[in-house]
């Protein structure tokens, strides 16, 4: 019983990296159409802006209030990758709408760009984060142990879940979002500027990606290419839940989490790893367009 409640935790854990990586991923590539091979460096950049987080702090501020560094890292990873978004959206994403390919390649070359930059500022070896107090140690119930930094990690996903639903569904923002992804020209008869929701919504995908790097942070070690671990299941988790779709993006996450977790009990990592991929590429062979599917429209070229 140990054994399987603390395989259900890691699984869960797993899930909710997964998760809040791919939260991203279903904004710019899921209601944009934008395949953002750069993403993975914004979750890198955002695991670099806690490191320099904490070194601010352990140099300048006073040490009684040295452990809130990571509500410091949270806030700017996210303001930085956003607005990194931004500018890479202005410049280059802007021009490639409705060319899928030409974005994928300029993205890719992006984060090529952005992981070398990396290793000129931080160097090639890994840098490491130390957790702040009240993260360090762990629930013991019984003999289960759930680290405090995951329980963590957890929670801020499932608060970053509920903003990300309350701004796409609640706010005018959201309403304007939706409205231009799924019908521009109308969006447009409406006054909506379509140019400035889409500067808007990349740059939030960008910016989640940065949250996410926060998270990773506590995690291991960091260097150029701690976004790359991520990424590749982040994507399938987009299209296995469904393009687009919060919902199904959340159950996609668990199911690639939690299958990953308990085939590698039983198998080594780089087993369990081709057999989850065997059993998405199985199941797209039924339901091509994921989990969940909502009408939506594809970014026309401008």
């Amino acid at each position: 019983m140990e054994q399987v409640v603390n395989t259900l935790f890691n699984g869960l854990s797993l899930s909710s990296i997964y998760l809040l990586v791919a939260l991203g991923l279903s904004i710019t590539f899921g209601l944009m159409g934008v395949i953002n091979m750069a993403h993975g460096e914004f979750v890198m950049i955002g695991a670099y802006m806690t490191f320099v987080t904490q070194q601010f702090f352990n140099q300048y501020m006073p040490e009684s209030i040295g452990s809130l560094y990571y509500f410091a890292a949270i806030i700017s990873a996210f303001v930085v990758t956003f607005i990194l978004g931004c500018i890479m959206e202005k410049l280059l994403i802007s021009r490639l709408y409705g060319r899928k390919i030409d974005s994928l390649l300029a993205t890719w070359g992006v984060s090529l760009i952005l992981q070398q930059a990396a290793r000129t500022i931080f160097g090639t070896q890994g840098v490491n984060v130390t957790a702040p107090s009240f993260l360090s140690g762990g629930l013991t119930i019984g003999g289960c142990t759930f680290s405090y930094n995951r329980i963590f990690i957890i929670g801020l996903v499932a608060v970053t879940i509920v903003i990300v639903w309350a701004v796409m569904n609640k706010s005018g923002f959201g309403m304007k979002m939706r409205a231009t992804m799924q019908n521009r020209p109308m969006a447009q008869c409406m006054g909506i500027n379509s140019r400035k929701v889409d500067l808007l919504t990349f740059g939030m995908g960008s910016g989640l990606a940065g949250i996410a790097g926060c998270a990773i942070a506590l995690l291991g070690s960091i260097d150029s290419t701690v976004g790359q671990n991520y990424i590749v299941y982040s994507f399938i988790t987009v299209v296995l839940g469904g393009v687009g779709n919060i919902l199904g993006t959340v159950l996609g996450s668990g199911i690639i989490g939690f299958a990953s977790v308990f085939v590698e009990t039983y198998q080594s990592s780089s087993i369990a790893r081709a057999i989850v991929l065997i059993l998405v590429i199985v199941f797209l062979q039924f339901r091509p367009k994921g989990l969940f599917t909502i009408r939506s429209r594809s970014l026309d070229e401008e």
